[in-house]
């Protein structure tokens, strides 16, 4: 199974493990990640950020503070703005927060239903799903010199014939190193490609 695969493999599990929706962000680095997903209703995720609450969340506080799993309920964070409250109003009723990673590329998700708590092997479950996410999109290190080169073309806004004459090479050669370096990034377009090789400062 492709890496792709895999991924979207894995986000489907923990959407029918989480009824109520999830937020995922992978490798938070300077205060953002460097992927994200989420299938929180609309509604919930709008309130959110209208409050701003990615600044007062407990359980984003709780995964900086340390790693592993926590129901909400059982959250020692202090919850002043009653987000969770909030969060059970919009049908968020039970949580489950698990956070991974070392401090410097931390892996932050929560899950939410509205029936009841998460059971341990639910939990079990979802924990190992997310370790493995966070493990197979590790940013890689480096880029080699062929793909930094053909990024950098498109980020000077060269068209592929214009790029590949400029580096002396086909077309066809150019076209494959570009589908190189998104699978490297793990990136769907080269847009999305060069994007991350800025965020990984790899340019």
């Amino acid at each position: 199974m492709s890496t792709r695969a895999d991924i979207n493999a894995s986000l489907h599990k923990l959407g029918k493990l989480s009824p109520k929706g999830y937020y995922l962000g992978l490798h938070i680095r300077f205060a953002a990640p460097l992927i994200q997903h989420q299938t929180y209703a609309q509604e919930w995720s709008d309130f959110y950020s209208a409050n701003g609450y990615a600044l007062r969340d407990p359980t984003i506080a709780w995964g900086f503070s340390t790693t592993g799993a926590c129901r909400w309920s059982a959250l020692p964070i202090p919850d002043p703005f009653n987000i969770l409250q909030d969060a059970a109003d919009h049908g968020l009723t039970y949580g489950l927060t698990v956070s991974n990673g070392p401090i410097a590329s931390r892996t932050i998700a929560s899950f939410a239903r509205a029936d009841r708590e998460f059971k341990d092997d639910e939990i079990a479950d979802i924990t190992a799903t997310i370790r493995r996410l966070h493990d197979v999109t590790e940013p890689p290190e480096s880029l080699t010199r062929a793909q930094k080169e053909a990024l950098r073309c498109i980020a000077e806004g060269d068209r592929h014939a214009a790029a590949a004459a400029k580096l002396g090479i086909t077309e066809s050669a150019f076209k494959a190193r570009l589908i190189s370096v998104r699978e490297r990034l793990m990136a769907r377009t080269t847009a999305e490609a060069l994007q991350r090789a800025k965020d990984y400062r790899l340019l």
